[in-house]
């Protein structure tokens, strides 16, 4: 069955998809990666922490997660935001789809939406806070959760990723 996932920003831009990860709500600052491959290393990366990360390559996934691309021993992003997540990894290496690696990790994830918009509203407009549910939340309580989230600026954040 095909589950709904919502993306709300602070100034009351909403796009909506198709969810994968895990069945939650999270909130961050949304800021955009334009790698082509690697997208295990971002999600493990603990500079992205606090953050809903938006993917510019249209398909994530395809080539699945092992331990050994890891950056850091969990993953550090609030979310993920693609136009395409493959479902089925091909690649030897592979141990589990990025679906199941994000939603082992407790990560929501937003797939089939216009990520060119979006990431063209962050590089005109600067980076925005957001709240991304793939559980039961509208639209507009979405809208209200992302004005309400904390702001980066003075978070101490070397203390969420110290080990």
């Amino acid at each position: 069955m095909q589950h709904t996932a919502i993306l709300a920003l602070e100034d009351g831009t909403v796009f909506q998809g198709r969810a994968y990860g895990a069945p939650t709500l999270r909130t961050g600052e949304v800021v955009f990666n334009t790698s082509i491959t690697g997208y295990q290393e971002v999600f493990t990366d603990p500079s992205y922490t606090g953050q809903i990360v938006v993917l510019t390559n249209p398909q994530i996934g395809n080539y699945g997660t092992t331990p050994a691309d890891n950056e850091a021993a969990r993953p550090y992003i609030e979310g993920l935001v693609v136009r395409e997540l493959a479902e089925t990894p091909s690649n030897w290496r592979s141990h589990e789809s990025a679906d199941q690696f994000l939603s082992n990790a407790g990560i929501p994830v937003i797939s089939e939406m216009d990520t060119r918009a979006l990431v063209r509203k962050l590089r005109i407009g600067g980076v925005l806070r957001g709240a991304l549910s793939t559980a039961s939340h509208t639209p507009a309580e979405l809208v209200e959760i992302a004005r309400n989230s904390p702001s980066m600026a003075g978070l101490d954040l070397a203390t969420r990723v110290s080990t």
